[in-house]
């Protein structure tokens, strides 16, 4: 088939529930009349080709899937299959652009990108953005003090020389999974010997100060669009960092300067050319910023919701626009969002109720859809846009040590930051977990 004759086509990668949960992205695609082609891990093989199959499912607009095998705490271990596949596509399409929706596949897409000549961030970012310790390296003016632990050298690791408290963080997971806090030498011997064989680990200092997150749209190397969204994690209650809320902006204006400042010479420095970046910063007492992760790939969470509520513009159609390499733009916030997701009590999760008129509780399940939430206008009142369950009834409960734990979720927006703050009080109040207590086993 001659190169003209093949129909364009637009490959997304990512876990699959990511992709479907991000539906503006393959409405995108469609309605420009580009095939839209995925390829996500072999584990969801199964639960795809049920949705392709449902004509009312966002999945039905994808026109072919390919599944690859790997996991993410193996280096490197979704590229032979991922290039098998996307050369495949190669010979029978016309790839016009390529986008990584979640972290799953972020590093063989830059390949992807590269050898075809596509908009991307570029091969130094998606390598470096998906290694931790990569992060360390390439990005040192902006890092904590660190050493990496590889695979086969923890008897090595000189515990006792480290000033604590540090972090330790497995160099490739996401969604917090296995980030800790240690306070002794001896505690870390402890944790670093129960990771897996296979992980290399980080061991850093633990930065001081408050969390945020910084939000970029990048195109042809410059900064078109950049806010920052203040986190708040489990760490003020435990040794992990599971994220709690997300409030967007992140600070009043014209306080946030620094923080942008150090996120675009951080972006300079990974040669980022063409994409979103999602960049974590602790901001120090003093005033430094001190840079956690970057991932080179859409936000998680609900961060693209609570964008498109504070702006009142969705991200995802000038995403697509800088991978086809058309000229995008993108407003500043101009209303106060959040996303606030609820502690739980360990146990069986029975019921969850709302008690807040016109909103009820929205079940979706863990990987489920999210229903879309819409804007309102600028002076709107305050408001509660959604209540979502992300695991199912009968699900168990257990502890918050990673993002895949959280339950209950709710979407928030007003004009201002103390009507953002009192609203917050009253929807807490007003949503009840209900969760039984599992019995013990006894003889």
């Amino acid at each position: 088939m001659n190169r003209t004759d093949r129909p364009e086509a637009f490959v997304l990668t990512g876990a699959f529930w990511v992709v479907c949960r991000n539906t503006r992205y393959l409405r995108e695609l469609a309605d420009r009349g580009l095939k839209v082609l995925l390829i996500t891990p072999e584990s969801y093989r199964e639960h795809a080709g049920r949705c392709m199959a449902d004509p009312g499912h966002p999945a039905s607009l994808v026109d072919e899937i390919a599944f690859v095998d790997g996991s993410l705490d193996h280096e490197g271990s979704f590229t032979a299959g991922f290039v098998a596949r996307a050369r495949d596509w190669s010979h029978r399409y016309t790839i016009v652009g390529a986008y990584a929706v979640g972290e799953t596949l972020v590093e063989p897409t830059g390949l992807l990108g590269d050898v075809l000549g596509l908009r991307g961030p570029g091969l130094r970012a998606t390598k470096v953005c998906r290694s931790k310790y990569l992060q360390r390296w390439y990005l040192e003016e902006f890092s904590p003090a660190s050493t990496v632990v590889p695979p086969g050298e923890r008897g090595s690791l000189d515990a006792d020389a480290l000033e604590y408290p540090v972090v330790a963080k497995p160099a490739t997971r996401h969604s917090s999974s296995g980030v800790v806090t240690v306070a002794d030498a001896a505690a870390l011997r402890e944790v670093v010997a129960a990771y897996p064989g296979h992980e290399t680990v980080l061991v850093e200092q633990k930065a001081p100060g408050q969390e945020y997150s910084v939000e970029s749209l990048v195109q042809d190397g410059k900064v078109i669009f950049a806010a920052v969204t203040r986190k708040e994690t489990t760490e003020s209650a435990a040794r992990t960092f599971v994220e709690l809320s997300h409030s967007v902006p992140g600070v009043g204006p014209g306080r946030d300067q620094e923080l942008l400042d150090a996120n675009r010479a951080m972006l300079e420095a990974l040669d980022f050319r063409d994409g979103i970046a999602h960049a974590e910063w602790r901001l120090a007492p003093g005033g430094r910023p001190h840079l956690m992760e970057v991932a080179a790939r859409t936000p998680g969470d609900g961060l693209l919701a609570l964008y498109q509520l504070a702006t009142g513009a969705p991200l995802e159609p000038e995403i697509v626009r800088i991978a086809l390499g058309e000229t995008a733009s993108y407003p500043q916030p101009r209303r106060w969002a959040r996303q606030i997701y609820l502690e739980h009590e360990e146990g069986v999760l029975e019921d969850v109720l709302v008690d807040w008129p016109g909103v009820s509780a929205a079940w979706v399940g863990d990987g489920g859809m999210w229903p879309e939430t819409e804007a309102g206008p600028v002076d709107a009142p305050p408001t509660l846009r959604a209540v979502l369950v992300l695991k199912d009834r009968g699900a168990r409960l257990g502890p918050l040590e990673s993002s895949d734990d959280r339950a209950v979720t709710f979407l928030i927006d007003a004009p201002t930051p103390e009507e953002l703050d009192a609203l917050e009080e009253q929807v807490r109040a007003a949503v009840r977990l209900t969760i039984r207590e599992e019995a013990t086993g006894g003889v």
